[in-house]
């Protein structure tokens, strides 16, 4: 089997990332050849959000000083960790589905042979919508975060955009057809 793909999931809070690798993986999750990654973040497992692996803060810098992480970064106070078994598994002819931040894109462009961005995108005013539905952050604090939103550009022959303003499941579709089709290319 040779090299198969990393596709890295990046966009601005609130634009359905969970939601889309949610849908995405229900859609997949017969097909053995795709495998998403669950990160490791230092916050608790019950906060809500995604599905990830809990870890404390100490345990994350021995794992990083031990070369556990295949990607890693801080956010917002939390330490993010994609494991190293990622490499592994790409290597292996997989396709690799983990939502990461756009500072370690071009660190993924240089470790892995194939990589594939999925931007993830959605209207402003949709955007400040759901930012507001969570109730997590002050009104200042969204329109902070769509100013950053509309600034969040990614650029490379790689990237993919996904438009994730209308129905979730035409977004899902559209997200598991550059799945499914970046895995044809590796065949």
């Amino acid at each position: 089997m040779g090299h198969g793909k990393l596709v890295l999931v990046v966009g601005p809070s609130g634009v359905g990332k969970d939601s889309l690798l949610a849908t995405a993986k229900e859609h997949l999750q017969d097909d053995d050849r795709v495998i998403f990654t669950r990160r490791y973040i230092t916050r608790e497992q019950d906060a809500g959000g995604e599905d990830h692996l809990e870890i404390s803060a100490e345990e994350f810098e021995r794992k990083q000083e031990a070369g556990d992480f295949a990607l890693y970064w801080d956010a917002h106070g939390l330490k993010y960790g994609v494991p190293a078994s990622t490499l592994r598994d790409v290597k292996s002819g997989h396709t690799v589905v983990v939502n990461v931040s756009r500072s370690v894109i071009d660190v993924a462009r240089r470790t892995y042979p194939s990589v594939i961005v999925a931007s993830i995108t959605t209207a402003p005013e949709i955007l400040r919508e759901r930012l507001h539905g969570r109730g997590r952050e002050s009104l200042d604090d969204i329109e902070a975060r769509i100013a950053r939103a509309t600034a969040f550009q990614i650029n490379g022959d790689d990237v993919v955009e996904i438009d994730n303003s209308g129905a979730l499941e035409t977004a899902a579709q559209n997200f598991v057809k550059v799945i499914e089709a970046r895995e044809l290319l590796s065949a």
